[in-house]
């Protein structure tokens, strides 16, 4: 089970590094506007990846 996990995490690693890597003003810009937004906004959004996310994982497997 920790093997999962820790395939998991590196996959996470590489998935969010992808933009940075390829366009990083644009990720600049990206993280500036972020910073403006209010917390409801930012949790819901959250909130809404990661049901999605929980979904897509049921249905993978």
């Amino acid at each position: 089970m920790w093997q999962d996990f820790a395939v998991a995490f590196c996959l996470m690693l590489i998935l969010e590094g992808i933009l940075p890597f390829l366009y990083p003003e644009r990720w600049r810009r990206l993280v500036q506007i972020l910073a403006q937004v209010d917390n409801r906004h930012l949790r819901m959004a959250g909130f809404v990846s990661m049901l999605l996310g929980t979904g897509l994982l049921y249905l993978v497997h």
